[in-house]
């Protein structure tokens, strides 16, 4: 996962991860493509990201969208 997403992220959380692993994702393609990730925060914490990439021409950054926090490792990654 991008550090212009973890950061994104962080700023909304108002709180820093130190770990930051991306261990699932799905894409939805829409005008450029959602992804759906599965991010491990430290300890049993997981968090669900939605991030955005717009299409190649409009030439913009990753951009975090949406997020669910207190997930397992087993919970299930579903679009939202």
């Amino acid at each position: 996962v991008s550090l212009k997403v973890k950061a994104q992220l962080e700023e909304k959380e108002g709180k820093t991860f130190d770990v930051f692993t991306a261990v699932e994702f799905k894409t939805q393609l829409v005008a450029g493509t959602n992804y759906f990730i599965k991010v491990h925060v430290g300890n049993e914490e997981f968090m669900h990201l939605r991030v955005f990439k717009s299409l190649p021409h409009e030439n913009e950054q990753l951009s975090l969208h949406s997020y669910q926090g207190s997930k397992t490792k087993h919970d299930e990654l579903a679009f939202f």
